[in-house]
């Protein structure tokens, strides 16, 4: 058999699939009907009360009235987090490059203690709604059309419209507890198409122990790369000082996931949504490593990807999907409905993200009188309707672009560095004014650019190849153009790629430092700049604004000024005018 009619013979997606993936979307839909007629009885309860409808019609859609329940926060929190990018790419970049991209889990603990000590007290005390949006949203639907596309043979911009459609529906009408509900009807799904394939995938292949023991002969299970050479792929020193700013630019200042920290009624209760959201990440990126592991146990004598039987990278673990469980009915559906329940919590925590900064961080700033309730409404829809339009029509660029997790990674960093650097200095570097914070953004706004811009484009090109672990099609049972042999350039001993002989380029850096190098370039020049304009008061400077440890030192520091003399209180002051 020719690999292309092996390729046809695996889009087996049948009728009972579909049943159980259009019920997925209609679960989705009545979700959202349902949250939508709570609200207008929460608004017609505010009216009969005479209270503030607007800001009231706000607060329900967009943070839940701020009195959501810790379990459906933490499933949504996971639900959004783990988005069809991290269930495909994962497994795709364990299975590439081997299982040295895991110990990042270790970085996600620390970012936990960043955010619990930092970030969200100060989100938390000031009552937030908005803090910033989002550019990666079109990579998020992109993915999961791809796990279609390798079930079904349906063409992936036929599939993604129809499905947004459904998304764009219940985000518009519910708000934000008909996205939170949904995400917890879509979190289970994901868990359960997830551990269907585990299971009976290590069935086939002969247990864990088979998996493990190809993936050792291969080394693509390693202790951790201590290297300091900044271009290798994955080190100890990228994955844990790079993956810290990677996963804090994903939550503490990501409006998506901030929304729903501050959806719930006390700080207490949001730290403990912080542990509890931890934990079930963690879990989910060991089941995508090990799945990464189990495709190569499942395709290590025939590589799906040099034969053509996978099209694209990000298409093997609906490869594995449509192996093991196409002869049941039904259960592919499971699977192509839990990878598009991941996206498609992904957009609609998004789109409603993006609603609640049009609103408090466009209309509402440059709007002197208040919005009724109908106009709160309509904006917040229109938001939702319109950027859900953009981000399905951006998915025709997001295709040509290469391997989704790398692609996340390197492009979202263009602004999260920066944004990172910025929201790191507003809450623990009181020094730093606003100017220096903008010149200090755009610098490293700029030259983010350049690097992401330069480091995908040789990836794409070809200029830049990571070199990725052994790989056999000896063992194929099927004829594909191009010869039957083993891959494997490096010694089995030593999988890590030798540094190159080319001179430095800076954009070629590991990406998962980007966001880091980003974040540090605009603290540098923003502090710096600050200190240069001697423009910084530090008794001006509104303490609820600064992490806890940092308002306390700023307090006693000001309460050890009010207690000095006049006269020993001047001439500290121009001790430290001068000094500065």
């Amino acid at each position: 058999m020719h690999v292309d009619e092996l390729r046809t013979s695996l889009q087996s997606f049948g009728w009972p699939d579909y049943v159980v993936f259009c019920f997925m979307l209609a679960i989705c839909a009545v979700i959202g009907i349902y949250f939508c007629l709570q609200l207008r009885r929460e608004s017609k309860e505010v009216k009969a009360c005479g209270g503030e409808e607007a800001a009231n019609s706000a607060a329900s859609y967009l943070v839940g009235g701020r009195k959501m329940k810790i379990f459906p926060i933490t499933m949504s929190l996971i639900s959004s987090f783990i988005s069809g990018i991290t269930l495909l790419g994962t497994p795709t970049e364990v299975y590439l490059y081997g299982a040295q991209y895991l110990y990042i889990m270790g970085s996600l603990v620390l970012m936990g203690l960043c955010m619990f000590y930092i970030f969200l007290p100060v989100f938390h005390d000031l009552n937030l709604i908005s803090t910033y949006k989002l550019l990666w949203l079109p990579i998020v639907i992109y993915v999961p059309a791809i796990a279609f596309n390798q079930a079904t043979g349906v063409n992936i911009h036929i599939v993604t419209p129809c499905v947004c459609v459904v998304c764009i529906f219940y985000t518009c009408i519910g708000g934000l507890k008909a996205v939170v509900w949904t995400d917890v009807v879509q979190t289970l799904i994901m868990f359960g198409a997830m551990a269907l394939v585990l299971i009976k995938g290590t069935m086939d292949v002969g247990g864990p122990g088979v998996v493990w023991q190809r993936a050792q002969q291969t080394a693509r299970i390693e202790p951790p790369n201590f290297t300091l050479d900044l271009s290798e792929r994955y080190t100890f020193y990228s994955l844990v000082l790079g993956g810290v700013a990677h996963w804090l630019k994903s939550n503490a200042i990501s409006q998506n996931m901030i929304q729903r920290y501050l959806s719930l009624p006390t700080l207490r209760h949001a730290r403990i949504a912080i542990w509890t959201f931890i934990a079930g990440v963690l879990a989910f990126l060991a089941i995508c490593g090990y799945t990464g592991l189990l495709i190569y146990a499942t395709y290590a004598d025939c590589d799906p990807l040099e034969t053509k039987l996978a099209q694209r990278n990000d298409q093997l673990l609906p490869l594995l999907v449509m192996e093991t469980l196409g002869q049941y009915p039904g259960l592919p559906g499971v699977f192509v409905a839990g990878v598009f329940s991941a996206a498609l919590s992904s957009l609609s925590t998004g789109l409603n993200s993006l609603s609640a900064v049009v609103l408090e961080d466009f209309v509402k700033t440059f709007r002197h009188q208040p919005l009724s309730e109908t106009q709160t409404a309509y904006i917040m829809r229109s938001v939702v309707v319109v950027f859900g339009v953009i981000f399905v029509g951006l998915v025709f660029i997001v295709e040509k672009l290469g391997a989704v997790l790398q692609l996340t990674i390197t492009l979202t960093s263009v602004a999260n560095g920066p944004l990172l650097g910025i929201f790191t200095s507003g809450v623990m570097l009181p020094w730093v004014n606003s100017k220096g914070a903008l010149l200090g953004g755009l610098s490293s706004l700029g030259v983010m650019a350049w690097m992401c811009i330069s480091a995908q484009r040789d990836l794409v090109t070809g200029d830049l190849v990571y070199q990725r672990k052994p790989y056999s099609t000896l063992g194929c049972n099927y004829t594909f153009t191009g010869e039957r042999r083993a891959f494997s350039s490096l010694p089995l001993d030593d999988a890590i790629s030798p540094a190159s002989d080319a001179p430095f380029q800076l954009y070629r850096i590991s990406y998962l430092y980007f966001t880091l190098f980003g974040a540090l370039m605009t603290i540098v020049v923003g502090l710096v700049t600050s200190l240069l304009l001697r423009e910084s008061d530090l008794d001006a400077v509104d303490t609820r604004l600064l992490t806890p440890f940092v308002r306390r030192w700023l307090e006693r520091r000001r309460s050890r000024r009010t207690q000095l003399p006049a006269g020993k209180a001047a001439k500290h002051k121009a001790v430290q005018e001068t000094t500065t």
